[in-house]
């Protein structure tokens, strides 16, 4: 393959990168290493000290594990990221492993078929959860491998390794921290008694700041900050860099029970801890290095209750999630009244795409941040389901085509994330149909009815249905949890029938999920249509309790997309519908030429 002299150049810094860790490793006596996409939180949006897979790679998506031998490199993602990740590997000698394909096992799967019997395999305890430390070790039981999670081999091969962000903290204040500290605490320390601990462990960012109601700003797009918690019957200890949280926010924390701990104190808590005293902590969201203090204290494991606390929103925090999806709907407005009225006008790239969006966005009261990084995508791009344009490579808008849209803002009084695809120049007749599929697929779980506590991945078959009708499918999953200002996406429920289904996924009302099926055309084009919705009670009958979901998104679906032929009547009556609501609620938020653009592209089909 021949590229250009600046991707020659990246390409040969990645791979002398990869040199240097097998050098490290022949030192350490390590015939393998491991490099997750973790931190000592397990968070999805990493801070950059601990991007050490995109730093020795150069495969920058959200989601790879880098394994690295004395004689090989390969990079296992899943199908959102393969051909991102073929383009970004080319030229540094790292290969593409197609992770989910049928004939490409798991790394330690692979490690335990490649390594010699008794062979030595590293990795980073701080950034392994509990959970998957046990995957590896039933990996390699057979094979005799030892796995080492007392190392760090990155420290000493990346020698301007960023240090850890120092973001102020802040409280999240009424009206729309609809809960108040000191009842969520309570709730905690009841589920606590429940399990029968004496102290609750937290590394999970999200959690830590929904229980507090504080936010910050050390994670990219996640409005939450570095720390750990320990909470025990009658006390609360949040273990944070000094100086991100100031006197006064100090104070406040300390009338409601809260103490304030260095951040590097938390492991000597946990070793305070004594032998008759138990602790509760969740395998997938604390990990080995961290636990490791705790040796002697007696263990209850379980999904932090905070999880499914903070998933099920109350009246007060879904209302306010409604208002700020019509502040998100206007700004939507406004940005695809520009969109249209700029084509063929000016010069647009899916850069700028990203860079208007977010300028509509910040006009609307109560913005904060983006909730994730834009994806603009046209035609062949957006068949890479999480592909980035960046300043080195990115398409002009231009031609035919279609433009796949997915992004999402932070507001004070909710999180939003929406996907959609508009045609630029005139829309093919395949690429109807397979908006049309994707958008059936859409509505009918938006229509769905359930059981109250159906586990969610079961709920993805009917996103799927119209989709595999077709004859296609697509790899992600159907819709993930969404914070409220917090994570854009949150647990424990999930719509995708891969997932490892667990009771924890159970639908609950209050729950605030994406419905975003998709269909990809690789080197061609991508379609997803996303709304969030909320799941509400719907009946309750000699059969139980039944749930539906009213959808919290307000924007028009472009329909010069569709094929409307194949629309069945109570589709095209559910889009009609919905179209008429978006309208109702977003008119007396816009004008000029955002009104005339909403009025149009909400007109009945």
């Amino acid at each position: 393959m021949n590229l250009p002299v600046s991707a020659e150049h990246r390409s040969r810094v990645h791979a002398e990168r990869i040199q240097a860790l097998q050098a490290a490793m022949l030192a350490r006596k390590v015939d393998a290493w491991v490099v997750l996409s973790a931190d000592p939180h397990l968070s999805e949006y990493l801070p950059e000290h601990w991007q050490g897979r995109q730093w020795l790679s150069g495969f920058d998506g959200s989601a790879g594990t880098l394994v690295v031998t004395a004689g090989f490199a390969g990079l296992w993602t899943d199908s959102r990221y393969w051909e991102q990740a073929d383009h970004d590997l080319a030229g540094t000698g790292i290969q593409t492993m197609r992770a989910g394909a049928a004939d490409v096992p798991g790394p330690a799967q692979w490690l335990a078929a490649t390594l010699p019997r008794g062979a030595r395999v590293g990795l980073d305890g701080q950034v392994l959860a509990v959970q998957a430390q046990r995957q590896w070790l039933a990996a390699f039981a057979d094979q005799g491998i030892r796995l080492a999670c007392d190392l760090d081999l990155l420290d000493g091969i990346w020698p301007e390794r960023p240090g850890l962000p120092r973001g102020t903290v802040y409280e999240h204040l009424p009206p729309f921290a609809c809960r108040s500290r000191a009842a969520n605490l309570a709730a905690l320390r009841a589920a606590m008694a429940e399990r029968k601990a004496d102290w609750h462990w937290i590394s999970s960012l999200d959690d830590i700041a929904w229980l507090f109601n504080l936010r910050g700003n050390d994670v990219s797009y996640n409005p939450v900050f570095l720390a750990h918690a320990l909470i025990g019957k009658d006390s609360a200890r949040l273990f944070v860099a000094p100086g991100k949280i100031d006197a006064g926010l100090a104070d406040i924390l300390r009338q409601d029970g809260v103490g304030i701990e260095p951040y590097d104190g938390a492991a000597g808590a946990l070793a305070s801890l004594g032998e008759k005293e138990t602790l509760l902590f969740d395998p997938a969201r604390s990990t080995v290095g961290v636990l490791a203090a705790a040796a002697y204290v007696g263990k209850v494991e379980a999904l932090n209750p905070s999880q499914l606390f903070k998933s099920r929103k109350n009246a007060a925090e879904a209302d306010h999630v409604r208002r700020s999806m019509e502040q998100d709907g206007a700004a939507l407005c406004e940005f695809f009244a520009w969109f249209e009225a700029a084509q063929g006008a000016q010069r647009i790239t899916e850069l700028t795409i990203d860079e208007k969006i977010t300028e509509a966005r910040s006009r609307r009261p109560n913005f904060v941040t983006p909730s994730f990084g834009t994806i603009a995508a046209f035609n062949a791009n957006g068949a890479m389901p999480h592909y980035h344009a960046t300043e080195a490579s990115h398409a002009v808008i231009e031609g035919d085509g279609l433009l796949l849209i997915d992004s999402g803002g932070q507001y004070l009084g909710g999180t939003t994330d929406i996907t959609r695809v508009v045609p630029v120049g005139q829309a093919s007749t395949a690429q109807k149909r397979d908006y049309t599929a994707v958008l059936k697929g859409m509505i009918a779980l938006s229509l769905a009815v359930f059981p109250r506590g159906t586990l969610s991945p079961l709920l993805d078959t009917i996103a799927r249905m119209p989709i595999w009708q077709t004859g296609a499918d697509y790899g992600h999953g159907t819709g993930h949890g969404v914070g409220y200002f917090l994570n854009v996406h949150e647990g424990p429920q999930s719509i995708a029938y891969r997932a490892n289904v667990n009771a924890d996924m159970a639908m609950q009302p209050g729950m605030i999920t994406s419905n975003e099926p998709g269909l990809y055309r690789p080197g061609s084009w991508g379609i997803r249509i996303e709304n969030l919705v909320l799941a509400v009670p719907a009946a309750e009958t000699e059969f139980g309790e039944f749930l539906k979901f009213e959808t919290l998104t307000l924007c028009p679906i472009d329909t010069r997309c569709i094929e409307p032929g194949l629309l069945a009547e109570a589709e095209r009556a559910w889009l009609n519908d919905y179209h008429g609501e978006v309208r109702r609620r977003l008119l007396p938020l816009v004008d000029g030429p955002a009104r005339e653009w909403l009025l149009e592209r909400t007109a009945q089909i």
